[in-house]
Parts: C-alpha cells; sequence; structure tokens
C-alpha cells in the first residue's frame, strides 16, 4: 500500500514521522509534498527513502491512501485538484474537524475517513479519532486502524461530538502545556527555585502523572484524594484553584464551539456553492 500526505504543516508533519518512527508503513511506501516544497524535502533529510512528489496531482495518483493535511478552508481546493485521480479503489482522509465525512463524499467516489491525530502521537500514544464515511469500504476501515495502531490508540467517535473530542484529543496538550507553563512561572516569581529547575520538576511531574494514569494506578478523582491529605499543604492549594478556576474551562469549550460554528459555515458555503 501506498501512502500519500499531502501538506507537511505541523500535524503533517507529525504523521509523517509518527507513521515512519511507528513502522506503520516504510519510508519508500510513502510520498508527500507541500505548497512550500522545501518543508517536506527537510523530512526527506530524515528518512533518505522517502518520496517527495511536486505536487497534490502527483502524490494522489501514485497512491492508494491519500492523507489531505491542509487548513480546513484549503481542503476543497485540495479535492478539487486531485479528484480526477481519486478512483473508487482508492481512500481519502481529512485530518480537519469542521469538514464531515458527508461533505467528502458528496465530492467523491473513493471511500473516504476522517481521522484526527494528537500531537501525543509523535510519541506513539495517545488518542485519534477516526470517523468513516457512509461508504467507505471494510477492506480500508481494518487497514487504517491496524495503521493508526501502529501509534495511537485509535476511537471511533460520532460527528456529533467530534469538536469536543477534538478539543480533549488534540487541542488538549497546548491547552495543558499553557497551564503547566504558568504553573511553573508562578513558581520562579513567587519562590527562589529558578526557570530550568522548575520546568525539569514539573515536567517529570507530569511525565509520572500520565504514567500512574496510564497503568490504572489511581483514577483522576483518588489520585488527588491520596496526595490531598485533610488539612494539609495541598489542601491549601486546592482551595485556591477551587476558589479562582471559576468557569474558565466552560468558557474554554463555549470559545472552541463558537469558531467552529463559524468554519463550519464557511465550509459548508464551499461545498454548497460547488453543487449548484
Amino acid at each position: 500500500m501506498n501512502i500519500g500526505i499531502i501538506g507537511t504543516g505541523n500535524m503533517g508533519r507529525i504523521l509523517v514521522e509518527a507513521l515512519l518512527d511507528g513502522k506503520a508503513i516504510s519510508p519508500s511506501s510513502m510520498m508527500i509534498t507541500n505548497r512550500t516544497i522545501g518543508k517536506a524535502m527537510v523530512l526527506k533529510d530524515k528518512y533518505k527513502e522517502l518520496k517527495v512528489g511536486a505536487n497534490a496531482i502527483e502524490v494522489a495518483s501514485e497512491s492508494d491512501l491519500i492523507f489531505v493535511c491542509v487548513k480546513p478552508l484549503d481542503v476543497f481546493k485540495i479535492i478539487d485538484q486531485i479528484n480526477p485521480y481519486l478512483t473508487e479503489e482508492k481512500c481519502l482522509i481529512s485530518i480537519t474537524s469542521p469538514i464531515s465525512t458527508n461533505q467528502i463524499e458528496s465530492k467523491v467516489t473513493c471511500s473516504v475517513a476522517r481521522v484526527i491525530p494528537s500531537i501525543t502521537n509523535r510519541a506513539l500514544t495517545g488518542i485519534s479519532l477516526i470517523t468513516y464515511g457512509e461508504n467507505c469500504h471494510m477492506e480500508w476501515k481494518l487497514k487504517i486502524e491496524q495503521m493508526m495502531s501502529n501509534i495511537s490508540t485509535p476511537l471511533l467517535i460520532d460527528e456529533k461530538i467530534t469538536r469536543v473530542a477534538s478539543d480533549i484529543v488534540s487541542c488538549g496538550p497546548a491547552f495543558f502545556s499553557y497551564l503547566l507553563q504558568r504553573f511553573i512561572l508562578a513558581a520562579v516569581q513567587e519562590t527562589d527555585i529558578d526557570t530550568k529547575t522548575a520546568t525539569a520538576l514539573a515536567s517529570e511531574m507530569t511525565v509520572g502523572l500520565g504514567e500512574l494514569l496510564r497503568q490504572g494506578h489511581y483514577t483522576l478523582p483518588s489520585l488527588q484524594e491520596k496526595v490531598c491529605v485533610k488539612g494539609g499543604i495541598t489542601g491549601e492549594g486546592i482551595k485556591v484553584l477551587e476558589n479562582e478556576l471559576g468557569e474558565v474551562f466552560e468558557h474554554l469549550f463555549q470559545a472552541t464551539h463558537e469558531k467552529f460554528k463559524e468554519d463550519l459555515e464557511k465550509v459548508e458555503m464551499q461545498f454548497s456553492n460547488s453543487n449548484l
């Protein structure tokens, strides 16, 4: 099976590196391209047998499974360009949440899926979110899940939870990285610890926390209960979080869903106009 990746920006590059490092596919079976071809060539320098196509059309014509890893409003244009090469036996995968599999199926005759990766997949861990088009062949479903199992835990989701699932899985690492940075900055500002030491301690704490949860030693509530001794220092810190966090996370999901709604409207306009 030949895999094509159109777009090697942040998530496209992560997907390429994860699939190759996770042995999901060999470099010689993958062809990539990017609008700025230099970004694709950086990956070829790392994986010598990786093929670089001149454009999206060359990648689509040479590949059986094609990932479109571009911004939501650029997906429609790419599909138009490569559509003549999307024969029925091929499969097209979008990695962007505002575009539904139904919308893509209205444009192409090949199998269609949406796979939303996470930056955690770069470490061959975390979740990848999968939604299949109504006409996606079972053969492709099996191949996609097997491939993504090499770099993640694939999870099939319903269209209606796409945004919130993506917020947690794909955006979540950025949200919690920001919180961790603020945590470190506060420690440095309020005490005598230096940034390097605080960063090392916080990073290792986060890795350890992840392992405790992954190995099933504790749930989130039970872990808090174990550390938060009644009348102790941790409890005082929890009180501050309870008082000052307020509805910050409610507001976060409200903001991401509002932006999602705007993107949905713009994408819908593109696909609707094409069917007139």
